[in-house]
Formats: C-alpha cells, sequence, structure tokens
C-alpha cells in the first residue's frame, strides 16, 4: 500500500514538473515572437541599401527660359540605427536654357538622412550635405552644398519606392559661362527610384535584452509559492 502510494507520488510529481515546463517554454515561444515583431516594426528596412533613380534637372541661372533635362543617379546608403542613414551617390544629368546653353554635369554627394516614420511602410525623410560639382570631362568643378526632401513607400521587405527633389547650390556663379548678379547658381533635381534593401536588421539580441522573458522576470519560481 506505501508502495503504490509513493509511486504515484512520484508520478503526479512527475506530470507536475512537466506541465509547468511545457507552459514556460510555450509562453516563451509567444515572448520570443513577440520580440520579433516588435524588431521587425521598429527597423522595417535593412541596414545597407543600393539606390536607383531617374527624373529630371532644371536651373536656376543667370538666362531665361530654364528648361527641364534628364537626371539619373546611383548610390549606396548605410543606416546608423532606425532613423538615421548616411547615403554616397553618383549623379548624372544636364542643365539647360532653351535655344543658348544645354550641358552635362555630375555630382558625387554625400548627405545624411533622417527617415522621420521609421517603423511604418510610408515615411517621409529629409536630407543635406555637400558635394563634388563637375562638368562632363571635369573640365570644371566646384563644391556645392544641397538638402532635399522626399518620401519612400516599401513594396516588399527588400525593396522601397521613393519620390525625392533636391535644392543645389554652388560656389560659383559661371556654371552657364555668365556671371550676372550677386547670387551663386543654383539647380533643382527631382526623381523617382527605388532603394533596394540587403543585410541584416538590427541585432537580435540587442532588442531582447530589453523585452522581459519567462525566465529573467522570475515568473517560474513565481508559481510555486
Amino acid at each position: 500500500m506505501t508502495s503504490n502510494y509513493f509511486w504515484r507520488l512520484i508520478f503526479i510529481t512527475l506530470l507536475f514538473i512537466i506541465s509547468n515546463y511545457s507552459a514556460a517554454q510555450a509562453q516563451e515561444d509567444v515572448f520570443a515572437k513577440a520580440s520579433k515583431r516588435l524588431i521587425h516594426q521598429n527597423d522595417l528596412r535593412g541596414k545597407n541599401a543600393f539606390s536607383v533613380g531617374i527624373g529630371t534637372s532644371i536651373m536656376n541661372g543667370d538666362f531665361n527660359n530654364p528648361i527641364s533635362e534628364l537626371y539619373y543617379h546611383v548610390g549606396y546608403k548605410r543606416f546608423l540605427g532606425s532613423s538615421f542613414a548616411i547615403n554616397f551617390g553618383f549623379h548624372k544629368f544636364n542643365l539647360a536654357f532653351k535655344d543658348v546653353f544645354n550641358e552635362g554635369f555630375m555630382s558625387y554627394d554625400v548627405n545624411l538622412e533622417w527617415y522621420l516614420s521609421p517603423a511604418k511602410k510610408l515615411s517621409p525623410f529629409v536630407y543635406g550635405g555637400a558635394g563634388y560639382h563637375a562638368a562632363n570631362y571635369f573640365e570644371t568643378n566646384e563644391v556645392k552644398l544641397q538638402c532635399g526632401v522626399g518620401f519612400e513607400y516599401l513594396l516588399t521587405e527588400r525593396v522601397g519606392m521613393k519620390f525625392f527633389g533636391d535644392y543645389n547650390r554652388l560656389k560659383t556663379d559661371d556654371v552657364e559661362g555668365l556671371i550676372f548678379g550677386k547670387s551663386d547658381d543654383t539647380y533643382w533635381r527631382f526623381a523617382i527610384g527605388l532603394n533596394i534593401y540587403f543585410g541584416n536588421y538590427l541585432a537580435l539580441g540587442k532588442h531582447q535584452k530589453n523585452i522581459p522573458t519567462i525566465i529573467n522576470s522570475n515568473q517560474l519560481s513565481e508559481d510555486y509559492k
């Protein structure tokens, strides 16, 4: 009789331990999945992106009747967290005035970008920086400053469509061969393009440290009180 009671007690104890362990593991999986969802919500975009775009450029210079010309660019950006990224770009475009001027130019730009809503698929962004502006074959070259605004919509997890426009101010007034007035030459660029993301998101472990789990919140021990 005593022996049967002893084995029943052992069996009930084992069942109790196994059931509590299974429940703890199930809750741990729920927390792990929740943490991954939280990470994905906060870091929708990858750490790196290859950028392409095509649009139009228009000059604000000393001649009348500026006309729009073809503009395209390629670039690379690296996120410095969820909201900020540094962007390196090559830009090719023409600047023209009707009947009097039409020349090809290029620029190499470095910008700091700020995504205002990084946790959403649709996010506006602003950026600014400096660049190296040159005529075709580097016949002339100048330093410039630029700033711009735009927005990006994530079509998929790795591809975002962007629309943007930027303002560029040169350190010269003779880009088109005419010096007139006191202000330097400027031009605008407007484009549509794609950001193709690659690489990992922010490290999973860094986020999980801040998310309570069954083990590190001592819920198992409290179940036995």
